[in-house]
This record gives C-alpha cells, structure tokens and sequence, in this order.
C-alpha cells in the first residue's frame, strides 16, 4: 500500500513543530493472527490517584492520530485505531465511531511496546530478595515503554521444575501490570527432568529453558548434561538458553542455597584477591575475566551446533564473548546474542570508584567490563545483527542489601536495575548516536524478541490485529535518569546522571492508556500470562531444513574381503581387529572408569641437532 502524504500544517495542539513528509512505500500484514491462550488469576486491584488520565472510563477504543509509524521493516504516516485491546486499523482518513479516545502524536514515533527478554523480579538470591517485584517492577517497565517482561523461573538443584513454574505464577499473576511469559531454568539434569520439560512444552505455554554452565555445585551443568539438555529443547521445539562462564574455571570452591541461606562464593581467584588486600567490589570482576565468559559460549555453541539446536545466549557482556557469537552467525550456525542495558549503556569501570555504595551497586553477573571500550562495540554489533535482541537483568537490591559483603566481595548480592530505562538507553546510545535507525531499534527492544519467542505477530508489531500495546515515543524530548525519579524500588540507579535524547510521551497496553505526560496509572493484575507455541519459525525454519538435508547416511560399499592382521593381547590371547577408539575409556574431566591391564612404558628422550630429524619412542 502506498501513501501520499500531504504536508503537516501547524503541527499539535500542543504546539508541534513543523515537518514535511514524502511518499512512503509502505507493506502492512492486514491478515488477522492466530491468538495464542492466555491464562489469568485474579488479584487485588491498586487505588488510582488523584490525577486521571484523560477519560479513563472508558479507553476500550483510542485514535491515535499523526504519528509516524514504525515497524522493524518499514515507516509510514499513518493513523491507528485501537479497540477492545486489539489494533482494529491503521492507514489514513480512518472512519471511526464516536466516543474515541484520540491522542496527537505529530511529531512523534508509533511503536510497538518494548520487550524485556530478561529480568528476576522479586528473586530470592544470595540470602536476601530483590526489591522490585512483579508488581512494581512491570509498573516501571511501562514507564519506560516497555509493555512485556519474559522473566525466570530457577528451581533449586533437585526440585520439581513443575512446581516452581507454579510458584512464580502465584508470585506473579495478581501483580502484573503489562503481559509477562516465563522461561524455565535446568539447575540439574534427570529423566524426571526431561519429561517435566516436555510437560511445560506442552501444557503450561513454555518454549525457553535456560542451563547455567556457571554457580558450580548449584546450577551448573555439565557438558554432558548440556547436551543431554540441548536435545531435550530440540526434541520439544524450545530455544536453549545458556548463562556462559566457565565455572569450573571460576573455581567455586562451595555455593550454599539461594533462598534463606547466605551465598558463599569462595574460590581461588577469590581468595587470591582478599589476600591483596582487595575486599571491595573491584575483586569481583577481577576473579571473572571475559576470558571465562568467551570460553563457555563458544563450547555452548559448539554443543548445540552438534546436536542441530538453535541457541540462545543471555546477557552479553564482553567484546570477547560478543565476537565469539558473531563469527558463529556468521558462519551459520543458529544462534543469538543478547546484551542487555547495563552493558550498552556503562561499563566496569565504576567498580574501582571510591564510594563503596556506588561501587556495589554495578556488582552483576557475568561483570561489567572494565574496558571502556566495550558499550560501543556492544552496540555496534547490535546495530549490524551480529546480536539480536536487548534485555535488562533486572534483579534489584538496595545499597543496605549489597551491604552483606561490605568486607567481602563475595557476598554483595549480584544484580542490577534496567527494567524501566532500556529503551531510553538503547536509544541514545543506538539512535541518537547515528550507530542504528529507528526500525532496528524496533527490532532490538521488540520484533526480534517476539519472533525468536513465538510471540510474533500478535506482540512486536504495529499491525491490524496486533495486541493494543504500544507506545507513543518522542524522539526529541530529553530526560536526566536518576533514582529520584524513576518508578522502581530500588534506591540507586546504574545509569544516575544518563542525558536521555527520546522517551515514551504515552504506553498503551492491552488497549488502555497506562501512562501519559508523566502520570502511570498501571494496574497490579491487568496484566496476563502469554502462553507460547514451541517451534517458532522464526528459530527453527533452518533447523527443519538442515536436519532433512544434513542426516548422515552410510555408504553402499562391497564389503572388505580380505585378510585381516591378529594383534596379540598382554596375556597372550589373541584377537582381529584393531583397538576401537570410540569406546576409549578416557575421560576429559580426566576420570578413569577402567584399570588397564598394559603397565606404563617410560619415556626415551631422544637428541637430534636443530633442524634435524627427531625419532621419539614411548
């Protein structure tokens, strides 16, 4: 569909500037989605403020007049029209019924609302528990443009991953304010384990499960299990998420329970840092360089690539981890990369600031990078779809929380916030930089996420029959963050002082109007589970196909007829054939299953002058 577009006169009621636009060559998808089943549990319901917005009696229908609309493929002048918590039209001179509400967008982007692939809320966590929960925390994340969280269930070693998928939706369901989905962490691998996996699959609306290859002792898993994992995930169309650091480079000595039991990470490097002298939060990314970050995702690439299962990579931290996903895209393997806000938008130098308090509130993990270097090329990766989606982290402590380890670095409780400023960060440090345009900024806090999650295109689009989340942003309005007046619990914030160039003017979610000119009016409960289908096509179109085309087959061969030499065994038996490697019984974790029956031969040490030829005997 192509339009015309005359241009704009005085600009908005508000008094908006003046801009001419051009014909645009614009695609929209008319055709109405297939909704996926959404569940909700009914909670209590906040007191609204004084302050109203607008006509909030009655905002099942909104006219969104004058924005430009943008998608992750296209921009284009045009109205929307929203109803019963769907977008009804969209395209000029809409005929619409009265009663409307109508919002001036002149000047101003149509997006759709952000998604959040990463966040802890209210996460009991090295003895204490994350101050937003599922009710502020989604509160603020509508703030900041952000209509959806996708957030993680982490079952203890040895429990039920059925019954801790339950117990976040108690936690959640009747605090939401915007729709949220969960993925599902693999902290121990079993057949009672694979089986619950299939379960949540298949009936409870899950298609991620996240696998630690660090926190050895307590969620990691090891290379077998991975594997063991990352079949599971193939075999029931989810993507396999992986938090990658090499624990067993880290060294944990010993990691105690994370709900109602103090986090002790004592380990070598640990220890070598507290005997400097070196206690404060500097030593916690002293002890885990990107080297162990870089290390663990290229061995996770590599087992998923040999079991044909796409992967995803969370929180993104290091140039060298950044790279090592790059070149694998790049050499096709079906992989994606998240960084998240923390790490586009500051870096790890901050942990060496004198201020204690300050110093501990960027303690996260995998660390902030000290290079400060590293936020540019994050987002120069970003920006060329070397990485593909941004999340946040976001799992909140106060100052008097990461106080636990104010005499050890160890026991600062690890997490940052982001939920609400993601997308203000993403677009100033990715827009108004001049590093990417507005539609892959749609494609990084929204589409992608949505079609690697199977959420596409009833979340992520501005489209006729889209979900009514969207968000009016204005691309020239200017904020300072700061923790005085962002929406979260927490009492400090990592982006304090941040210059913002674009920021959300009006959120709408599920339809209605939840935050306009500086008022938030969300609702604990309005928002709901979204169940997702496995197997998007987004993910697993290239995996399909490989695994038709690239299934080995034997060859059609005349069998060998001819002699075959006897090799004589140490007790004087004899037996054909040569020693099947295949069924070595050494091990890389250097385990030795058998004792072999053949004693160990000493080495000769044999000279040969430089350059020469070296006979070596065992």
């Amino acid at each position: 569909m192509t339009h015309a577009v005359p241009t704009k006169g005085a600009g908005s009621a508000r008094g908006g500037r003046d801009l001419s636009y051009q014909t645009h060559a614009v695609r929209f998808q008319h055709s109405l989605i297939q909704i996926c089943p959404v569940s909700k549990r009914k909670g209590e319901r906040l007191n609204r403020p004084n302050k109203q917005i607008g006509d909030m009696t009655n905002q099942s229908k909104i006219l969104i007049k004058g924005g430009k609309v943008v998608n992750e493929d296209c921009t284009v002048i045009a109205d929307v029209y929203i109803e019963d918590g769907l977008i009804k039209e969209i395209g000029l001179n809409l005929q619409i019924p009265g009663g409307v509400k109508i919002i001036d967008a002149t000047d101003k982007l149509v997006l759709p609302g952000g998604i959040d692939t990463h966040t802890h809320m209210e996460l009991e966590f090295m003895g204490t528990k994350a101050v937003d929960d599922f009710h502020t925390g989604t509160k603020a994340a509508l703030a900041g443009g952000t209509t959806m969280i996708l957030d993680f269930v982490i079952p203890q070693k040895g429990t039920s991953l059925l019954d801790a998928y339950e117990r976040w939706r108690a936690m959640a369901d009747s605090k939401v304010c915007c729709d949220y989905s969960l993925h599902v962490a693999v902290t121990w691998w079993s057949d009672t384990v694979k089986q619950e996996m299939e379960t949540l699959v298949q009936e409870k609306g899950v298609n991620s499960f996240k696998m630690f290859m660090a926190y050895k002792d307590v969620f990691m898993l090891q290379d077998h299990e991975l594997y063991a994992a990352f079949s599971q995930c193939k075999e029931v169309g989810a993507i396999a998420q992986v938090h990658a650091e090499n624990g067993d480079l880290i060294a944990e000595a010993k990691i105690v329970g994370m709900s109602s039991v103090v986090y002790q990470c004592q380990f070598e490097g640990a220890r070598r840092m507290i005997s400097l002298g070196i206690t404060g939060p500097e030593g916690h990314e002293l002890c885990r360089p990107e080297e162990v970050e870089a290390e663990a995702t290229q061995r996770a690439i590599t087992i998923a690539h040999s079991v044909n299962c796409p992967l995803y990579v969370v929180h993104v931290m290091s140039k060298s981890a950044a790279k090592v996903v790059a070149n694998a895209r790049r050499n096709g393997r079906v992989v994606f990369g998240e960084p998240i806000a923390a790490g586009l938008g500051t870096d790890g130098t901050h942990y060496w600031h004198e201020d204690w308090a300050h110093a501990a509130g960027f303690v996260m993990g995998p660390p902030l990078r000290p290079d400060p270097s590293t936020p540019g090329y994050l987002m120069d990766l970003l920006a060329n779809d070397d990485l593909s989606v941004t999340g946040t982290d976001n799992c909140t402590f106060s100052v008097c929380q990461k106080a636990l380890g104010k005499d050890d670095f160890t026991k600062i409780p690890n997490g940052v916030n982001g939920v609400e400023d993601r997308m203000s960060v993403i677009w100033e440090k990715g827009v108004h930089s001049g590093k990417m345009d507005e539609n892959r900024f749609v494609a990084v806090t929204s589409s992608n996420a949505a079609k690697i999650f199977n959420l596409y295109p009833r979340k992520g689009r501005i489209g006729k029959g889209s979900d009514a989340d969207v968000v009016v942003w204005d691309p020239n309005a200017t904020r300072t963050i700061s923790a005085k007046t962002h929406h979260q619990a927490v009492d400090h914030n990592i982006f304090e002082g941040m210059v913002c160039h674009g920021l959300p003017v009006v959120t709408i979610s599920r339809g209605k109007v939840v935050y306009e000119e500086g008022v938030l009016q969300a609702t604990p409960g309005e928002g709901r589970f979204i169940a997702r289908r496995p197997f998007p096509e987004f993910v697993y179109k290239r995996v399909k196909q490989r695994e038709q085309v690239g299934k080995p087959t034997p060859v059609n061969r005349k069998p060998y007829e001819g002699e075959v030499i006897s090799i004589s065994s140490q007790n004087g038996t004899m037996r054909h054939g040569g020693r099947d490697l295949h069924q070595s019984s050494f091990t890389l974790s250097g385990d030795d299953d058998g004792v072999s029956s053949i004693p160990p031969h000493s080495s000769k040490r044999v000279l040969a002058p430089p350059g020469g030829k070296s006979s070596i005997a065992l």
